[in-house]
């Protein structure tokens, strides 16, 4: 994980300060393709968990990739079929926000909506790749929420657009390697709005599992060490339940192996939202 005061691991309920010159752990998978460098180094000091200070643990990601429609239980509750390959899309990347930061959310955007999802870190080069090759050329996971604009998406029909606002991609709080989960088979996922349990799957629903996702997307790209995929998210989002995100809203993404994602909303008073649309129709 990326603390104020630099990196660190998790060690029964505390932060192991590591004595490394890495300002994030993007700039480590960029350098070394894994994390394991890191199992090496000096602890300086120990700080409780609760005392830390978070940062993003990856800073500017290089590319953040992502998948429409990857759960069973999502096709299953909007009514749609199941996808023959999987719907991509390259959101725009941002420096993270920290974990438990604030998102604002512009005034022109009437739904704003939470995907806690499984994101997957690459550490080496993937092109043309098999599937077998991809849980070895994975970094780590982490928890994502994958916030999207349903207006935006419905108006533009552009998950790019959708999904690129900034802070709208928060990743976090640290890192879990593939050797570290208990079944990377299925990847347990949850979100809390205010506490309340609004999704609850595992990677085992996923339409186009892990490793076959990432090996279909490296044929059309190369996947860099410190790419981020996000994984899709499963049934039980704000446009499941037409409900949005309100000011003062906080969203908890659990995931195995790794801190909770905790993201809070802001939302300014007073702007109305407006019309979407690239371009005029042609009448």
């Amino acid at each position: 994980m990326t603390t104020e005061a630099g990196l660190g691991r998790i060690e029964d309920g505390a932060v192991a300060l590591l004595d490394t010159a890495f300002p994030n752990l993007g700039a480590v998978l960029e350098q070394e393709g894994s994390l394991t460098c890191l199992t090496s180094c000096a602890v300086r000091r120990r700080v409780p968990i609760d005392e830390a200070v978070l940062r993003a643990p990856l800073g500017r990601p290089r590319a953040v990739w992502g998948v429409g429609l990857n759960y069973v239980s999502k096709a299953t509750r909007t009514g749609r079929g199941l996808p023959e390959h999987p719907i991509l899309y390259l959101a725009a990347s941002y420096a993270d926000p920290a974990p438990g930061a604030q998102v604002v959310i512009p005034g022109a955007v009437a739904e704003p909506d939470y995907e806690g999802e499984i994101a997957v870190v690459v550490g080496r080069r993937l092109y043309r790749a098999a599937e077998s090759e991809v849980w070895p050329a994975t970094a780590a996971i982490t928890a994502a929420n994958d916030m999207t604009a349903r207006d935006v998406m419905r108006s533009t029909g552009t998950p790019a657009l959708a999904k690129s606002y900034p802070g709208f991609t928060p990743l976090g709080a640290s890192l879990c390697t593939p050797e570290e989960l208990p079944d990377r088979d299925a990847i347990r996922v949850r979100t809390r709005v205010n506490g309340e349990l609004r999704q609850d799957d595992t990677s085992a629903g996923m339409i186009f599992p892990l490793p076959e996702l990432l090996s279909r997307l490296s044929w059309f790209t190369a996947l860099e060490p410190g790419d981020v995929v996000l994984t899709g998210t499963p049934a039980g989002t704000g446009q499941d339940r037409a409900c949005f995100l309100a000011d003062g809203d906080e969203i908890r993404v659990e995931v195995d192996g790794v801190l909770p994602l905790v993201t809070r909303i802001a939302r300014p008073a007073g702007t109305a939202p407006r019309d979407h649309r690239l371009t005029e129709p042609v009448s």
